[in-house]
């Protein structure tokens, strides 16, 4: 983890200064005459960032907070966790608002290619460094999430050692940004579909995993985690059922125009105006898929959690 030290530290200074040297290019004026969007538009970009920067890594917390010191207080340990992770985003966030509302062609050419569009308000000595942000901050990523990934293919019931598991997962990744840098038409179709696609499944378990921890008052017996005999049992078919009703009609309520392979999406849309109409791409889908996992669990597994902890 010395070298995740490194690279947090070096690439942390260098968004920094790559901020500062952007902080020109931002025109107050040309971002407050920018028309207003609808309430559909703005639910669904609040629904993308949602998605992109906390939906998007909810399964990955674990590895961030497991690098705390052990004597922290959970509520300690999920409030910096929360907060470093958060307050960067943001942050980020807000300056590629700024960015965009005060240059219109920028925010064109980002849909395409957002590193090279970015590259073009640096000045040139910039240009090495602002690449080994780009590089080093997907590496550093995914040192840390690799954790995990490895984890949960062999969570899945695969038979292969720890080190297979993470190298398979390495591979994956590597084929999928490859295609999406150098086959991908353009950027923002297979990002946003990637996001609304997973996004919808991701937050019908957030929503459970929410539920879940509300509704215990005690920890998890960890010998039972790990045998079917266990008071857990082997498979918790109720919240696989959540799961799949909350991915069933979150899908239903994307519409993923930009990502012709997922056109198939959105066959509720009719219910609220359309795929053309004014909630076409507010990412409802999302939000519902998350309301379904968080209270069909509390109420279908409500007992079976009495009943478990009752036992212990």
């Amino acid at each position: 983890m010395k070298v995740q030290t490194w690279i947090t530290w070096i690439t942390g200074i260098l968004t920094v200064i790559y901020l500062i040297l952007v902080i020109p290019q931002i025109n107050l004026s040309a971002v407050m005459a920018m028309p207003a969007g609808s309430l559909g538009a703005c639910i669904g970009a609040l629904v993308m960032v949602m998605t992109g920067y906390g939906l998007g890594w909810v399964n990955a917390a674990a590895d961030y907070s497991r690098y705390l010191p052990r004597h922290a207080s959970s509520g300690g340990v999920v409030f910096w966790t929360t907060f470093s992770a958060a307050l960067p985003c943001m942050i980020l966030v807000i300056f590629g608002i700024l960015l965009v509302g005060s240059n219109p062609e920028l925010g064109q050419a980002i849909d395409s290619d957002p590193i090279g569009a970015l590259v073009t308000i640096l000045p040139f000595w910039f240009l090495i460094p602002f690449a080994v942000v780009a590089i080093l901050g997907l590496v550093g990523g995914i040192i840390m999430d690799l954790y995990s990934s490895g984890l949960s293919l062999l969570a899945t019931g695969v038979k292969i050692p720890r080190y297979v598991a993470t190298s398979i997962d390495c591979v994956i990744m590597s084929v999928g940004t490859l295609l999406i840098v150098f086959l991908a038409d353009n950027f923002l179709g297979p990002f946003q579909g990637f996001l609304t696609t997973l996004g919808v499944i991701i937050a019908a378990w957030a929503g459970i995993m929410i539920a879940e921890a509300f509704m215990r008052k005690e920890d998890y017996d960890q010998d039972s985690l790990y045998t079917p005999e266990g008071i857990y049992g082997s498979v918790n078919w109720e919240s696989l059922a959540i799961l799949a009703v909350a991915t069933i009609v979150g899908w239903g309520f994307v519409v993923n125009g930009a990502a012709p392979w997922l056109e198939w999406q959105g066959y509720f849309m009719n219910l609220i105006g359309g795929k053309e109409g004014p909630w076409a791409f507010s990412n409802l889908g999302v939000l519902f898929s998350l309301l379904i996992g968080l209270v069909g669990h509390m109420i279908l597994n409500r007992s079976d959690i009495a009943k478990q902890e009752g036992r212990r």
